[in-house]
């Protein structure tokens, strides 16, 4: 594979700008280790070489004007729930078929205003449910890790494991991403890599495919922590198109980066010790707190007492506006159809064979608590249990500037391990979903490996809005582990 590949997006954007190579020239770099890799990982359901040349060689003469954006000449993959004007757009999931959109997603434009150039469509869990990628219509992505002496293949985690696993093996600069329970920092903590949820509002939710609306929030993963500041600053946005969309500026991330994290107070809830967690991210939790501290951080305890609740009341809120959501796939007016006897029995069937089991089971659970007479002992007391924990948040936070906690209970597992058990694969959202029930902001930083030689992950959950905080105490957590482990290269 050309060392281009192997560039971060920064370091790549520096290439460009110096002209020591092309945009088409890094291009077609990974349009070549797209070919030669993507048989065996299976990141990418959509490949677009053709297109990906195009807007290489218009960025190239935009440069040559000298008029450059933020992110010209960069190729980036997109997860399969952004709307792509004019390339097939399905989430992963047959009901929507061969559905190709006629307009383009906000965060996928903001993107390409600022000269970023599309390598693709990256594969995921279906409309973005599961945490390992394997209820994807077009089969799991495979984690560029294996784990030392075992050849079996890895999840690199969910919904967004196309994503993680191409930045990871190189198959793009940088890929835009989704996080609705964790689907963000869970495949970044298992792949390597860095991944950030804004603040909820931040980022359009316009022209992505929606799973849980209270809940969605678009972000990047990348190779680096200054990579997913300057993906976030392009991507996020106001947009008129999304009724959610916070009009606040989007402020310079990049900056906030290396400014480091002394004077800050650090909190350490006592509530993410949980049953059963191993030794090895309990030691890492504790050497990001010593790198934290060395750094000239505070470090104060703090409770979030209804933490035991979040991922039962997640589970009530994500299913139920899912199946809000998800009814308006019924093969009448788009996507799949599988035609009945009757117009009840299209229906019928058409939802039946479109939508895989995961997403039925998900969507068995929202339509029963939101039915007449479950909705209030359910839905509602959920929405309650959500209020709580953001309560929760708010007075911890008042203690200290942001959360040190593991991103995931445990390292990327093999296929099949968790997937026959639904509870056991929903616990790898223990430590993620909070931040999404109270909107707030997480980033995932690669921190150690652990005994078998995986990646492990530290999560920094900040205040509404405080982005910048994130990504101070994220960029001290990159400098201090001096993580450049690598995957080796197997496909």
């Amino acid at each position: 594979m050309s060392d281009l590949t192997q560039l971060t997006l920064t370091d790549a954007l520096d290439g460009l700008e110096k002209k020591t190579f092309s945009s088409v020239e890094l291009t077609q770099a990974f349009i070549d280790a797209i070919a030669a890799s993507n048989p065996a990982l299976n990141a990418y359901v959509v490949e677009t070489p053709e297109q990906a040349l195009e807007m290489a060689k218009a960025s190239d003469d935009r440069r040559a004007r000298g008029d450059a954006g933020k992110l010209e000449g960069a190729p980036l993959g997109i997860k399969d729930l952004y709307c792509t004007k004019g390339v097939r757009t399905t989430a992963c999931s047959n009901i929507l078929g061969e559905f190709t959109p006629t307009y383009e997603s906000t965060v996928t434009q903001n993107l390409w205003d600022e000269g970023a150039v599309m390598l693709g469509k990256l594969n995921m869990d279906e409309f973005a449910m599961g945490s390992s990628n394997e209820t994807s219509r077009f089969g799991p992505v495979s984690n560029p890790w294996k784990r030392a002496g075992d050849n079996r293949s890895l999840t690199p985690g969910g919904s967004s494991g196309g994503s993680a696993s191409a930045v990871a093996a190189d198959l793009c600069l940088g890929a835009t991403a989704s996080d609705t329970g964790g689907s963000i920092r869970q495949p970044a903590a298992f792949t390597g890599t860095v991944g950030i949820k804004p603040t909820y509002g931040r980022a359009s939710r316009y022209g992505m495919v929606a799973f849980a609306s209270s809940l969605d929030q678009a972000g990047p993963i990348s190779k680096t922590v200054d990579d997913a500041a300057l993906m976030l600053e392009v991507m996020c946005s106001h947009d008129e198109k999304d009724s959610t969309s916070l009009n606040v500026p989007t402020p310079h991330w990049r900056e906030n980066v290396r400014e480091g994290v002394k004077g800050l107070k650090i909190g350490i809830p006592k509530e993410y010790r949980v049953d059963g967690m191993s030794d090895e991210i309990e030691a890492l939790w504790q050497q990001g707190i010593d790198w934290l501290k060395a750094a000239g951080a505070e470090i104060v305890d703090v409770t979030l007492p209804h933490t035991k609740y979040a991922l039962p009341a997640y589970y009530i809120v994500a299913p139920a506006e899912a199946s809000s959501n998800l009814a308006r796939y019924d093969g009448m007016r788009y996507g799949a159809r599988v035609d009945g006897e009757d117009l009840t029995a299209t229906y019928e069937e058409t939802r039946a064979t479109g939508f895989g089991a995961e997403v039925q089971r998900r969507l068995m659970i929202g339509t029963y608590v939101l039915s007449s007479g479950y909705y209030d002992a359910y839905y509602l007391r959920a929405q309650k249990v959500r209020t709580r924990i953001l309560e929760d948040f708010t007075t911890a936070l008042h203690e200290c500037d942001a959360l040190l906690t593991p991103t995931c209970p445990s390292a990327a597992f093999a296929f099949g391990e968790k997937s026959n058990n639904p509870v056991e694969m929903y616990l790898n959202d223990i430590f993620t979903v909070t931040a999404n029930l109270a909107g707030l902001p997480g980033i995932s930083v690669p921190a150690a490996l652990n005994s078998e030689g995986l990646p492990l992950g530290l999560q920094v959950i900040g205040k509404a809005l405080d982005e910048a905080t994130c990504f101070r105490v994220g960029g001290e957590l990159e400098r201090a582990a001096a993580f450049t482990a690598r995957p080796e290269r197997w496909w």
